[in-house]
């Protein structure tokens, strides 16, 4: 049996792997053809561990759209709640639906479930990354800006999941990033050996204004975060 293809994080994709889905993406959003039925039959379970409201209604209302269902799953709904392992869901997940995303806390979860799955995992947020949401982000710039490609994106705010997910974005997008974070949140070392390894453009500075200037896009997080 063919091994199933998880969209887990974005470093994990080539550019041109992301790129055709980015387009693929724009072509349906401008088709707005909601006769479009290319996931009927399909159906996507959401598992929540922590609430979301814009995660949720835009995948329910894509797989609506696309002519497919939702199931949607939360700690007090499923055995999770009551100590089932991320493997024993994923295996009886399997059997009952198409593909799987999930919201929760920690990487390893995400990880094991997708480990165990005979059918695709989604991530859908994790303490570590954010990449749904930076596919949406990007394709709403070009929507708006054209290519990100050479532009400079300024993030302020400390390097959480979603700063991460735009370092790997980056890099995998070939546009300068500018994070400007206080230096006890900056992110780990690991992520910017990756940087430079890749041949990203990713830079830290000291101040919220060093990291605008001249940027073409500027972006921050929740004032609150996870945790």
């Amino acid at each position: 049996m063919t091994a199933p293809r998880h969209f887990l994080d974005l470093d994990r994709f080539d550019r041109t792997t992301l790129r055709r889905i980015l387009d693929l993406g724009s072509s349906i959003k401008r088709g707005r053809a909601l006769s479009d039925n290319r996931l009927a039959g399909r159906t996507l379970a959401m598992i929540f561990e922590k609430p979301s409201t814009r995660t949720r209604v835009s995948f329910e209302v894509g797989m609506r759209q696309l002519g497919g269902h939702v199931v949607v799953l939360s700690n007090g709904e499923t055995q999770l709640g009551r100590g089932e392992t991320m493997a024993d869901t994923a295996r009886v997940l399997s059997r009952y639906v198409n593909a799987i995303m999930i919201r929760t806390d920690e990487p390893r979860k995400l990880t094991e479930l997708a480990q165990h799955a005979a059918i695709p995992v989604i991530n859908g947020l994790t303490d570590d990354s954010h990449p749904c949401q930076l596919m949406a982000d990007v394709m709403t710039y070009e929507e708006h800006r054209g290519s990100i490609e050479g532009r400079t994106v300024a993030w302020s705010g400390d390097a959480n999941n979603v700063a991460r997910s735009w370092v790997h974005a980056a890099v995998r997008f070939g546009f300068r990033l500018r994070l400007a974070c206080p230096r006890p949140f900056r992110s780990p070392g690991a992520l910017l050996e990756w940087v430079k390894a890749e041949g990203g453009d990713v830079n830290f500075t000291e101040t919220p204004a060093e990291a605008v200037r001249h940027a073409d896009l500027v972006v921050t997080d929740t004032w609150c975060r996870w945790g």
